[in-house]
């Protein structure tokens, strides 16, 4: 079986936020996305067409988190608002223990959301019983 190979246009037309992207750095951020979900003939996901659509999901996740959106470069703050005020603007985010590739950790952006929704059926028991011999 193959591996998915990233196709920058088929991501940015999904993801058009990202299109003043370099197609360079969104294929480093599609290569880290692999230490998230396996690339070879012994994925959990076999089917190439699936594995390509979360591969995507998981690039656009790595590219938010690393400031590709933002204006300056710089990555934006991600948790819950826990306090605002207007005059001098402030704002106050609470601590995300956010380890990489736990359920917080995706649930930091709306692609790891999705991601770690649309892979819930991987994160499961399966129990396979041992046939009988009669």
């Amino acid at each position: 079986m193959a591996a998915v190979v990233f196709d920058p246009t088929a991501f940015k037309a999904r993801y058009p936020e990202f299109a003043a992207v370099p197609d360079a750095t969104l294929t480093a951020c599609f290569m880290e996305a692999g230490l998230y979900l396996s690339n070879a003939d012994n994925s959990p996901v076999q089917n190439l067409t699936r594995r390509a659509t979360l591969f995507n999901m998981l690039t656009a996740h790595v590219a938010y988190l690393g400031g590709l959106l933002s204006a300056d470069g710089m990555p934006r703050p991600v948790g819950r608002v826990s306090q605002a005020s207007e005059g001098s603007v402030s704002a106050s985010f609470d601590d995300v223990a956010a380890t990489p590739g736990s359920g917080a950790w995706f649930r930091q952006t709306q692609y790891g959301a999705a991601f770690w929704q649309a892979t819930s059926s991987l994160r499961g028991f399966r129990y396979l019983a041992q046939p009988t011999r009669y």
